[in-house]
C-alpha cells in the first residue's frame, strides 16, 4: 500500500470519513489501506467503493479487525 490509516476504536462514519480524507491526497492509482474495528465499517466501504468508483481491492477480518485495500481511482 501506498498509505496506512489506522482507525481502530472508531464508530461509523469515522473510519469512513478519514478515509476519504485520505484519499483526496492520493493520486489515482495509489492504495489506502485501513485497518478499522468496526464491524458495520464493511459494508461502508463496499458502499464508498461503488458510489465513488475507487476499487475495493481486498477486505479481510481477523481477530475482530477488518484491513480494507482501496485503489485511488
Amino acid at each position: 500500500s501506498d498509505k496506512e490509516l489506522d482507525t481502530r476504536g472508531r464508530k461509523c462514519p469515522l473510519p469512513l470519513l478519514r478515509s476519504k480524507k485520505a484519499l483526496t491526497d492520493m493520486a489515482s492509482g495509489q492504495v489506502l489501506k485501513v485497518v478499522a474495528t468496526d464491524p458495520g465499517s464493511v459494508k461502508d466501504f463496499q458502499a464508498f467503493c461503488k458510489q465513488t468508483g475507487h476499487e475495493l481491492v481486498s477486505h479481510s477480518e481477523a481477530n475482530r479487525e477488518f484491513t480494507f485495500f482501496m485503489k485511488h481511482k
